[in-house]
């Protein structure tokens, strides 16, 4: 019998006894978490999500009483071998040598799609989403926010993808808008195109930064002005310089994203959109939503009572776009274009308010999808230095993470033998970053600290690549198991149970996580497997065990490094075989 159709089969049983349909019971039964006192049973029902009208005061001993007397009423089978009741809860154990085989059946047959293929999801429409992540601007730092964006928005489009949507990824450059008026006369100024070619962002920037001392200036404002009035006006000239920018800088941003193991299906941009927000001004006369103030500024009122006590300013007094219209004009596109069922934009916590307006006015041009529209922000990055000092760029931080990770494995015995040191040291410096952003909830702000991020001990992503390596070399002094020969009756010592118990629980933390968008669930999960894995690998060795014996346990040891590896290429970790 399956591991996954085992909540199926509860669920059957306690539909006889309850006559309730065994659809409406299976969310309720959920893998009970591993606990360090041991015999905990596999699978519990809680009384109060299957009481008719349970309501908060239901008396904690109601509800205990109420278990006991489910609990009498159920039987044991071929699968249940123990039922018990808790408080509030119906436990149930499986049969231990069907728990062994059948978890590593699954984790051997399902492979890369273990925990997706669970009854958990059977109802689970597949979908299609649009994620908009990343989004730097051209010409200014690339910094850790970016980074968080582009890590959090490349978790929920992988995690999409391995639940069977379809994802198109977008990155939406911040190409356009009057900074490039500034941008276009520093560049006159101070500009050097030969630097511009070899480092484009660092060189934008640095322009950026001189021209910005100048910008009080009333001569440089109205030069800005004109260069961008040219570039709105389609002036040859101008626009060439302007794409050069963007070019040599998206090749630029190609090669970090490469770095971090991301990619994306469209780059797309503001200036994509400078004519369709033209369009959507009028779409929003055409329906009655457009208003004039005295000043010539065009607003869209988004108050209750249509008393102006809250508005958004879509145009201003020379009747050129802002940010907000042309966001309006690439939501409208993309729909247009793709035809999702939800599009995502992934961006910090202080853009908050403005996709609350976006979605808002979407909803006052009567575009009904505008609900499906979501906004995944996150907190703010507190305490990034490099040795160099305050990061400005992320490459800064990439190249820091990788030389500090280096020098902590050369000073570790076991890195001779690694075969290419600076990549693994990138990999794992990646995990250490990645982990440590996602461990808590995403719209927390956190103090970054290296020295806690690269511990090769306790919960940190170090600890996780070498959790991975470890068992890989496992695998390589003992060969692989072949899951045929193995005899579960070898896995009953209370260590291998925890760890296979653990891995039945991977679907329900894929679903939290499917259903929330957080990653710490799955962080948290991963963690947890790789601290009962280590208990289990000096509990349980391979080296000095009979064949069958030390057959069995390569067994588990193998089906726990790959759902390992499973989660942490989830969470944009690859996951390392030498440390």
């Amino acid at each position: 019998m399956a591991a996954g159709s085992w909540r199926r089969s509860i669920a059957a049983q306690l539909s006889k006894v309850l006559d309730l349909p065994p659809e409406n019971l299976i969310k309720s039964i959920s893998a009970v978490p591993v606990s360090k006192k041991r015999h905990v049973a596999d699978f519990q029902l809680s009384i109060a999500s299957v009481i008719e009208n349970s309501s908060s005061d239901c008396l904690a001993q109601d509800l205990h009483l109420q278990a006991q007397k489910l609990a009498e009423r159920l039987k044991c089978d071929a699968v249940v071998s123990e039922i018990s009741a808790g408080p509030g809860t119906v436990n149930f154990t499986i049969n231990r040598e069907l728990l062994a085989k059948a978890v590593l059946q699954q984790v051997f047959k399902d492979g890369s799609e273990y925990g997706v293929k669970s009854e958990i999801f059977s109802a689970v429409p597949r979908q299609k989403a649009v994620i908009e992540f990343s989004s730097p601007n051209i010409a200014k730092k690339f910094h850790i926010g970016h980074l968080r964006s582009t890590i959090v928005g490349n978790f929920i489009a992988n995690l999409k993808l391995a639940l069977g949507h379809e994802v198109v990824r977008i990155n939406y450059l911040g190409d356009w808008g009057m900074q490039f008026g500034l941008l276009g006369v520093g560049f006159q100024s101070f500009g050097n195109k030969e630097k511009l070619k070899s480092s484009p962002l660092q060189h934008l920037f640095e322009v950026y930064v001189q021209i910005n001392k100048a910008a009080e200036d009333e001569n440089t404002k109205k030069l800005a002005k004109d260069f961008f009035r040219k570039l709105e006006e389609h002036d040859e000239q101008t626009l060439s310089l302007w794409k050069q920018f963007r070019d040599f800088s998206i090749e630029e941003y190609i090669q970090i994203y490469k770095r971090l193991g991301v990619h994306f299906d469209e780059y797309s941009g503001e200036s994509h959109y400078r004519e369709k927000a033209q369009e959507v001004l009028k779409m929003l006369e055409d329906k009655g939503l457009l208003q004039k103030t005295t000043k010539g500024t065009g607003i869209v009122d988004l108050s209750e009572k249509k008393d102006l006590s809250s508005v958004c300013t879509v145009m201003r007094s020379d009747g050129t776009s802002l940010y907000i219209t042309r966001d309006l004009a690439a939501a409208i596109d993309r729909m247009n274009k793709h035809s999702c069922d939800t599009m995502i934009y992934v961006t910090d916590k202080s853009q908050s308010h403005h996709f609350q307006q976006l979605f808002q006015i979407l909803k006052l041009m009567g575009y009904d999808w505008a609900e499906r529209c979501q906004h995944v922000s996150f907190g703010l990055v507190q305490g990034m230095k490099t040795r160099r000092g305050e990061v400005i760029f992320l490459e800064d931080v990439l190249n820091e993470v990788r030389s500090r990770m280096l020098q902590n494995m050369t000073s570790a015995k076991t890195t001779k033998e690694i075969q290419d040191p600076m990549e693994t040291a990138e990999k794992v410096g990646l995990a250490a970053l990645i982990i440590q952003d996602f461990r808590g909830l995403l719209s927390s702000d956190y103090q970054f600290s290296w020295d806690r991020a690269l511990q090769s001990r306790g919960d940190t992503g170090v600890f996780l690549q070498y959790t991975h390596a470890r068992l890989h070399s496992l695998e390589r002094m003992h060969g692989n198991a072949q899951l045929t020969d193995v005899n579960v009756a070898c896995l009953q010592e209370p260590d291998a149970i925890s760890v296979l118990q653990h891995l039945l629980r991977y679907d329900e933390v894929l679903y939290r996580s499917s259903q929330d968008l957080q990653p710490k669930h799955i962080v948290s999960y991963l963690l947890t497997l790789s601290h009962l894995v280590a208990v289990a690998h000096k509990t349980l060795p391979v080296r000095g065990s009979t064949p069958e014996v030390a057959q069995a346990r390569l067994c588990l040891f193998q089906a726990a490094r790959s759902v390992l590896a499973n989660g942490m290429k989830l969470l944009g970790i690859t996951p390392v075989t030498q440390m």
